[in-house]
């Protein structure tokens, strides 16, 4: 070990100076890392808040430059940090938004209903705070219904939608009876009934890890909250909102989505100015998270054709 340290001091030059002045570069080499300490703290994008349409407090967070921006809205009982995977690689060549919908991670709660109109309204107050010119809306689950609904808010600023594993056919319906009896396992016991619900969203390869952490912060969600949203979302399939949404949003719309549950790309396109959808082989509902580099490079794709269309 002597022999090591003796070789290092030799390298940096210290070998064979006075005491005095290896101190005084100890010194000047922590003022220097002190100082740039501070200039990387003085340019930290800290998380900010913007007050919804009905006044509840909404987080979120800004990295990088450049258009369009990507708004990436995350689904039921989640929040900003599922799209992790995504912030590094995005935020490189785009300003990219995250934020938490009311109810949710670090947003206020005080709503009486979470409704997939509210939600919009979320989105809408943050696209506003950033003052970003073109904005790309990227919706997981139930972020879907969600970006559908802010995007009718922002005819003039929204170029396109990407759901992800979500709208797979906005066609169909669904009576009262079936949601009825979706929602009577969350009502009886909504950690215990919340894990069974999400854990059919997994494919059999999910690494168990991520499934588990997943499990625990979705049952972990405030109640209140995740029921009403999850009834409210589920009710546009019920009256056919799910579809009427779109007859009103001239932009393209595009997904990607896992295997679990079909795409129906006809009935989707009956409603939708243009629609595509990329299906990842094996993936599950979090595919973002479970596949990110397949699930990026789909998304780096579609975020390519929109840009491209939106400046035709």
């Amino acid at each position: 070990m002597a022999a090591d340290m003796g070789a290092v001091r030799r390298r940096s030059g210290f070998a064979g100076k006075p005491v005095a002045g290896r101190t005084w570069i100890l010194a000047r080499c922590l003022a220097i890392l002190v100082l740039a300490a501070g200039g990387a703290q003085a340019q930290t994008e800290w998380p900010r808040v913007v007050p919804s349409g009905d006044g509840v407090p909404i987080a979120y967070e800004v990295c990088g430059t450049g258009e369009p921006t990507l708004v990436f809205v995350h689904g039921w009982s989640c929040d900003a940090r599922y799209w992790r995977a995504q912030v590094p690689q995005f935020s490189m060549h785009h300003r990219v938004i995250t934020l938490d919908l009311a109810g949710h991670g670090h947003s206020g709660a005080a709503r009486e209903r979470f409704t997939m109109a509210s939600f919009g309204q979320d989105v809408l107050a943050v696209v506003e705070a950033s003052g970003s010119r073109s904005v790309i809306l990227i919706g997981h689950s139930m972020g879907g219904s969600v970006i559908a609904e802010a995007a009718r808010l922002m005819p003039d600023l929204v170029v396109g939608l990407i759901g992800v594993d979500t709208l797979e056919d906005v066609e169909y319906r669904m009576s009262r009876e079936e949601l009825d009896g979706m929602l009577a396992p969350l009502k009886a016991d909504f950690r215990t009934g919340s894990r069974g619900f999400v854990a059919g969203m997994f494919a059999a390869d999910t690494d168990p890890g991520l499934r588990e952490w997943i499990l625990t912060d979705m049952s972990s969600a405030p109640p209140a909250v995740a029921l009403s949203a999850m009834e409210e979302m589920m009710m546009q399939y019920v009256t056919g909102e799910a579809a009427a949404v779109f007859d009103a949003i001239r932009i393209p719309v595009m997904t990607i989505n896992g295997e679990l549950w079909p795409v129906n790309v006809e009935a989707n396109r009956r409603h939708m100015v243009a629609y595509d959808a990329v299906i990842l082989k094996g993936a599950d509902h979090f595919l973002m998270m479970d596949r990110p580099e397949e699930f990026n490079r789909a998304l780096a794709q579609m975020i390519r054709v929109i840009a491209e269309t939106g400046a035709e």
